[in-house]
């Protein structure tokens, strides 16, 4: 087996995609976070610590539900930056002086409750928990407010409601309904002017269902966020881009959100112009779809790159390389169907990066695999060729 180490470049087909920093940073152990500033290289511990002794202060309990209770945001999240120093830095005023300087030292955080029983549940008392971690694998780190340390079952969580302070996965600078109500219907009233119809979809390929076997998120990350990308041959390399993906951070018809194991309705993936680009500038090359679920930088994938090539080379050789598809239309009916890997791309590798992204796996038509799942006509194969989900493809 080759071991060669390619690249996968993340770049927009559209201009629809978006690019962002790198805020993923390495996780350190033991208490060293404590002693020091939480700069990009470690968890905010020292932050979680002061943040949840200020929560002694029933006033500040009150302000913090309040700002929780009226954020627009996706599961009612705060960015922590910003709400320190928002009202005149009002938050500030209950927490120890050198923590506005540790808070612009830190990694952009988020603070909520990631677990919705927790947020129903805390009335605004002292029963409650601030616990911190980087990545999906990590071991919660808590804090009572009394400032004592606890660790905290990856897998499971505590009765007792935990605010989360953990990395920003949410996007601030968009409009909060995008993210909470992608496609509202209802009209107005009282003589508010209606929008105006919406623009046909694109032609192309479509997801209109999915379905996974977990969530590939651990509880203290809060809910999923799954990501589809369209892979292909970088150029005339041998190596992987993502030409396209689909996904919460997305706008327009590449914009889909699943926070739970099924979600259904009509996202695109790839259009029809882009495939008949793709295809002539890559005759005889074909393009997979590759399910992640992202941790922190939305539309990139960052992962362990012999997990990567384990996976792809796995799934190939299990498929006979028929692990990729293309259109295969005709005058009677559009159709996506499988078609060929070339063998001098399968091979390539995610990314240099070791990240936390999780590989959900790469989509293997039905009758390739030999089996059926009702509504769905791909299997999601993961490690070890298991199966992760099931999707279901059309061409428009």
């Amino acid at each position: 087996m080759l071991h060669r180490i390619l690249i996968i470049g993340v770049f927009a087909a559209v201009a629809l995609s978006t690019a962002c920093s790198d805020r993923t940073p390495v996780n350190p152990t033991g208490d060293a976070a404590l002693t020091a500033g939480p700069g990009p290289a470690q968890k905010p511990e020292k932050l979680a610590r002061q943040f949840a002794k200020a929560l002694r202060n029933p006033a500040f309990r009150e302000y913090l539900k309040a700002q929780l209770d009226a954020s627009p945001f996706r599961e009612h999240k705060l960015q922590f930056q910003t709400f320190l120093g928002a009202s005149g830095g009002r938050a500030l005023r209950y927490l120890d002086a050198d923590v506005e300087q540790e808070a612009k030292a830190a990694i952009a955080l988020e603070v909520y409750f990631p677990v919705p029983a927790h947020r129903a549940a805390w009335t605004g008392d002292e029963n409650i928990l601030v616990a911190t971690g980087i990545t999906d694998r990590d071991v919660p780190v808590a804090f009572d407010p009394q400032g004592g340390r606890r660790l905290l079952d990856p897998d499971t969580p505590p009765e007792t409601p935990v605010l989360a302070l953990v990395p920003v996965e949410t996007d601030f600078n968009a409009a909060p309904q995008r993210q909470t109500c992608v496609e509202c219907g209802g009209g107005g009233g009282g003589g508010d002017p209606q929008p105006p119809p919406p623009a046909a979809p694109p032609a192309g390929l479509y997801m209109t269902k999915a379905h996974f076997v977990q969530d590939f998120e651990g509880w203290l990350k809060g809910a999923p966020e799954f990501e589809v990308h369209i892979l292909g041959q970088k150029g005339q390399t041998d190596s992987l881009i993502s030409y396209q993906c689909a996904g919460e951070r997305q706008y327009g018809p590449y914009s889909f959100n699943q926070d739970d194991l099924d979600w259904s309705g009509s996202v695109l993936l790839f259009s029809k112009q882009q495939l008949d680009q793709y295809n002539s500038a890559h005759p005889g090359q074909n393009v997979r779809v590759f399910v992640v679920e992202d941790d922190d930088t939305p539309c990139t994938i960052k992962t362990d790159p012999d997990r990567f090539q384990k996976l792809v080379t796995a799934v190939d050789s299990a498929y006979r390389d028929l692990t990729a598809g293309n259109d295969s239309s005709s005058i009677v009916q559009r159709a996506y169907r499988y078609a060929k890997v070339a063998e001098n791309v399968w091979e390539a590798l995610a990314s240099f990066f070791k990240s936390n992204d999780e590989l959900v796996g790469n989509a293997v038509q039905d009758v390739i695999v030999g089996q059926f799942y009702p509504g769905f006509n791909w299997f999601v194969k993961g490690d070890n060729t298991i199966t992760n989900g099931w999707i279901n493809l059309v061409m428009y």
